[in-house]
């Protein structure tokens, strides 16, 4: 039983995601009301599951991508084609023959695809459906011992045959109500998607559409109405969509375009409304065309408006969020509307490199941009920096000797990992009040980080170079010591980002990455921000305890008892930090199984995702943690936004999930304060505080408070506070409880 289910890994996930792929969806009750419908037709259902269970088992055998047959990638055009080859013929010892064949050819075909299209970014939906339906239908024009069915001739025997008189009066009391005729079309479509022509099915899909996503339901209607509308407008045959219920190419290709492959908005919906026409059109083209072969369309406006459309859209040179492609694909247009919003404002700056400050500690810009005595025109975008004590002086003593001044002689950093493009090394520094002009940049040093971006350091020491030209540094490490060179009254350091590797290379408009701005004995963490003149500065200083309790290697485990209000001991939990094969990082709790992907940007952990349930010790570890500097600054607040889909509020979901296309009235907000710290040499003691404040139209909803204690390196304990619920979860020893580690394990 082992050996089989390692040969065959989630098999039974690869079944029913097989269902949903055809709604491009992979949740598991929205698949058992999919499996219902199709054995609504017994013989079709039975041959739907059959090439979907062959096309699987192949796809194992041969060594095909498991992640894309657990998806169920390599399932959904083999269920197709069994569906529509089972409602055609009697079922048969030749028949159940064909289907192997019918497998194993829409396999084939569905990766040559996949290789073949996916090179250009697309997917390759139904083709493969679509190609081998019509081979074996022409093919099978020569097999004389296929038999065709006569089933759906007279539909009431059909129901009598599978559920009795119960079966037919269930049917009779649904093709009885009394529905507009266009609502009637809309359920017929959508059961015609897996060849079942009759109201019931397409109310359960309905349904199920519904449950899985609010978006891809209200697209639905809006696809199919768009177009129903359209036929009345343009004086063509309604009846067209009633042959076969064709309509169904309008469902699937407004899910398609505009919530699944495409963040649903605005600019999505008025696509799939500007896009029925195109469709209509390809309808009635193929239908003229195939009608020759008398091969039905099925699909194949479906494929071919899609497919166009995320091509053509791969050719714009700007407007790239009207609409905007999904970048990472969750399988819910909620999802990845929610998913992506959010990470466009986290990570908003994630295309920059992230630039330290080229020094330890505070340091007050004295010029910034758009200086006032020099930083101008191309080279406007620079800063000075000095080091002034709480007088703001700039040095002790008379000021009139270099070595009075606070930043002279003061170690420099490379403020980027990167290579040494340049190095001046050749001038004196000034006496206090002169100035060099003829070697305005005074001794420099240029590092290249990437391509076409470079940072510059001027004014520097004379001999104080640690680095040579050519040599590789990394982030943080000592390049050479501020000096008083070049066009230099006083000991100063400009700092500038450039383009090009010249020493008197124009600026780039070019943000610092992380920095703790001083403001009148408070602290600010400033993310991708331009310091001001006068500002006070410092970059991130790591605090070992909180670097330790928060820096998680695949490999380590962590154990915490969750205690209630009056002490009593619930239950313990033991996690795993895991790295997949795409090297995506998370923490994996195998009892509940529920896993956090975390990152690092340089000094700061984020939380980026949460899979599973919302009742966990896991999930309020997420909430508690969304955000964290790994540096100590007293009374520092950090502040954050999540998913709007993090916190629990079912019924005002529902309402959202409608809406958020087009406004988002849910918001969750987090919030992270230092409270206190104790320190010794070897480590820190440090108290945090962390909520999380769930709101509606400004109006708050829910809200979760965190304490933390961190001690020995790592969170000692933290307490969980919403409404009139206290918990408290203590650090254990993971070794301590084997038979939870043989669980994580298994």
């Amino acid at each position: 039983m082992t050996r089989i289910r390692n040969l065959f890994p989630h098999f039974i996930r690869s079944v029913l995601n097989s269902y949903t792929q055809i709604f491009f969806s992979d949740n598991n009750k929205f698949a058992l009301l999919l499996i219902i419908v199709t054995f609504f037709d017994p013989v079709a259902g039975l041959s739907g599951m059959l090439c979907v269970v062959l096309s699987n088992v192949m796809a194992y055998v041969i060594g095909f991508n498991r992640h894309n047959i657990k998806s169920g990638f390599y399932g959904f055009n083999s269920l197709l084609v069994g569906l529509g080859l089972g409602v055609y013929y009697q079922l048969n010892i030749e028949f159940v023959f064909l289907l192997f064949f019918a497998s194993l050819l829409t396999l084939f075909l569905t990766v040559v695809l996949e290789g073949v299209i996916g090179k250009y970014g697309l997917p390759f939906l139904s083709i493969s459906f679509l190609l081998g339906f019509w081979m074996l239908a022409l093919a099978a024009r020569n097999f004389t011992h296929l038999e065709l069915s006569e089933r759906g001739i007279f539909i009431l025997n059909d129901m009598y045959r599978i559920g009795g008189l119960g079966a037919v009066r269930i049917y009779l009391w649904f093709d009885n109500l009394q529905l507009h005729e266009s609502i009637r079309l809309y359920f017929k479509s959508l059961g015609a998607i897996f060849f079942q022509y009759h109201l019931l099915a397409g109310i359960i899909i309905a349904f199920g559409l519904l449950l899985y996503s609010r978006i891809a339901f209200l697209l639905s209607l809006v696809g199919f109405y768009a177009a129903y509308f359209f036929y009345y407008f343009i004086g063509a045959d309604i009846g067209q969509l009633t042959d076969s219920y064709i309509g169904f190419n309008f469902i699937l290709s407004s899910i398609a375009i505009g919530g699944f492959f495409i963040i649903s908005s605005r600019y999505s919906f008025l696509w799939v409304l500007l896009l029925t026409p195109v469709i209509a059109v390809l309808i009635n083209a193929s239908t003229t065309v195939l009608g020759v072969y008398q091969l039905p369309i099925y699909s194949l406006p479906f494929n071919v408006m899609v497919l166009v459309f995320l091509y053509v859209l791969k050719f714009r040179e700007r407007f790239f969020h009207k609409p905007e492609l999904v970048l990472i694909q969750h399988f819910s247009p909620e999802k990845n509307l929610y998913t992506q919003v959010n990470n466009k404002e986290r990570f908003r700056h994630a295309y920059y490199t992230a630039f330290s400050l080229p020094f330890w500690g505070e340091w007050t810009i004295t010029q910034g941009h758009d200086g006032e005595y020099t930083h101008k025109k191309d080279w406007r975008h620079a800063w000075d920096f000095e080091i002034k004590d709480e007088d703001r002086m700039a040095f002790r003593g008379t000021g009139r000797s270099k070595e009075d001044y606070y930043c002279y002689n003061k170690p420099l950093v490379a403020p980027f990992a990167g290579w040494v493009e340049e190095i001046v090394d050749d001038i004196d520094d000034n006496e206090i009040g002169q100035i060099n002009t003829e070697q305005n940049w005074g001794n420099t040093i240029v590092l290249k980080h990437i391509e076409g971006l470079y940072t510059k350091l001027c004014h520097i020491k004379k001999g104080s170079f640690k680095v040579s030209k050519g040599d590789y540094v990394k982030k943080g490490d000592i390049i050479a010591h501020c000096g008083n060179s070049g066009r230099s009254p006083q000991p100063h350091l400009h700092f500038q980002v450039q383009s090009t590797p010249f020493i008197g290379s124009k600026t780039l408009d070019y943000p610092l990455g992380h920095y703790i701005l001083k403001n009148d004995g408070n602290y600010e963490l400033r993310s991708f921000s331009k310091p001001h003149i006068d500002d006070i500065v410092t970059p991130v200083e790591r605090d070992l305890s909180l670097f330790k309790a928060f820096h998680f290697i695949p490999g380590q485990k962590l154990a915490y008892t969750v205690y209630n209000a009056a002490g009593a001991e619930i239950k313990t939990y033991e996690w795993e930090v895991v790295a997949d094969i795409f090297n995506n990082t998370y923490i994996w709790c195998s009892a509940t199984r529920s896993k956090i992907y975390f990152r690092f940007d340089d000094q700061i952990l984020y939380f980026t995702a949460f899979e599973g349930k919302k009742n966990t010790l896991l999930y309020f570890y997420y909430l508690a943690y969304y955000k964290v500097l790994l540096g100590y600054y007293k009374n520092l607040v950090i502040t954050d936004i999540f998913p709007v889909n993090t916190v629990r509020r079912p019924l005002l979901m529902i309402v959202q999930d409608f809406t958020a296309p087009f406004v988002m009235f849910m918001k969750t907000k987090f919030s992270l304060t230092y409270t206190d710290r104790t320190s010794d040499l070897s480590e820190s003691s440090i108290n945090m505080k962390s909520s999380v404040e769930a709101s509606v139209a400004g109006f708050m909803t829910r809200k979760f408070e965190f304490e933390t204690f961190i001690r020995h390196n790592r969170i000692e304990k933290f307490t969980i506070t919403s409404r009139d619920k206290k918990l408290e979860a203590r650090y254990t020893e993971p070794e301590l409880y084997p038979q939870l580690n043989a669980e994580s394990k298994s």
